[in-house]
């Protein structure tokens, strides 16, 4: 038996390693109708935030364009899903900017990987402060769009920054829910407790110069026992299909946060006064199969109008990600059309 479960496990992981690429998986789009240069400017804390600019060939260079701000999830680059977002968003019209979070990717922040949701929802801000300064970008006409974790903290930046005109989320993980309650409230009151006794003792540790520890993200390998959502990842990020290695960070390390800072999310509640954004519009997408829907449901319930959910079917988290057979990129470029005018 334990031959057979070996057996298993060592054909899971052969099978993930090759890249499930179906339904048009596409995360290493390159746009032929679309410009691309690298810029870095700083967050309000002097600290350098880098980014993908994309422009529209076509564009009207009398014009000042609409723009849109992209990032990526939790724990990523913004080469993994966020530039795809900002390309084939920019095909359309806009100026994209898919930035990289502070302490991942390019962009600057030490000690690397660490949590800080106040500092990713200003690096949002920052890119605002950007593009509005561009001669090409209309400051009036600035929207934002979080996949993943970034959905939570476009949501929480868009609260006390009104030159987000609109805002939209794919995949959206509430980054602090799902650290107090774990998916589905699963998480128990005295499991929280021990990750927060775990970090702490780690914290001293780290103190005396002791090894940094990271915490959750993405499994490394695969056996028969492994979850579906670890699977889902794992096709993502630990094969080509969505892999990288980014500057600035140890592709070892990609959605791994450092043990003692990823405990600052049980402080972040993104959706608290989320309906004071209004009259702003917020569209949230989802897939009828994520585990993650329970996040962009609640927001929505929470949100005042003008709101939209959509909810795509046969779609898991990870198949917003890249598979641009199932992204409503229509539903995305009509929202910010109609509300970018």
């Amino acid at each position: 038996m334990r031959t057979l479960t070996l057996l298993l496990g060592l054909l899971a992981s052969a099978c993930a390693s090759a890249a499930d690429l179906s339904k048009g998986a596409d995360n290493f789009y390159h746009s032929t109708r679309v410009t691309q240069q690298k810029v870095t400017f700083k967050n309000q804390y002097q600290m350098p935030v880098t980014g993908s600019l994309f422009i529209p060939k076509d564009r009207d260079p009398q014009a000042k364009n609409a723009a849109i701000v992209v990032g990526h999830p939790m724990g990523a680059v913004k080469e993994q899903s966020a530039t795809l977002y900002a390309q084939k968003l920019a095909e359309q019209g806009f100026v994209t900017l898919a930035i990289d979070l502070s302490f991942w990717g390019e962009s600057g922040g030490e000690p690397r990987n660490a949590v800080s949701p106040d500092i990713y929802a200003e690096d949002f801000s920052a890119a605002v402060d950007y593009l509005g300064a561009q001669s090409f970008v209309d400051p009036a006409r600035i929207g934002v769009l979080g996949i993943c974790g970034s959905g939570s903290f476009v949501i929480s930046a868009a609260k006390i920054d009104p030159r987000m005109r609109a805002i939209a989320t794919v995949s959206m993980y509430d980054m602090g829910a799902a650290n107090r309650q774990g998916l589905r409230h699963a998480l128990t009151l005295a499991q929280r407790k021990q990750i927060l006794a775990e970090a702490a003792a780690q914290r001293d540790v780290e103190f005396r110069g002791g090894e940094t520890r990271y915490t959750s993200g993405t499994v490394h390998r695969l056996d028969a026992d492994s979850t579906p959502i670890e699977r889902e990842f794992y096709d993502f990020y630990r094969t080509p299909r969505g892999e990288v290695t980014p500057a600035g960070q140890s592709p070892a390390l990609t959605t791994h946060p450092t043990l003692t800072s990823n405990v600052k999310f049980m402080n972040f509640y993104p959706f608290n006064d989320i309906a004071t954004i209004s009259p702003r519009p917020m569209l949230f997408i989802t897939g009828d199969q994520a585990h993650s829907r329970e996040f962009s449901e609640e927001a929505y319930r929470l949100a005042a109008e003008p709101k939209e959910l959509v909810v795509v079917p046969d779609a898991g988290h990870v198949d917003l990600y890249d598979r641009v057979d199932l992204i409503p990129f229509g539903k995305l470029t009509a929202f910010f059309k109609a509300n970018l005018r």
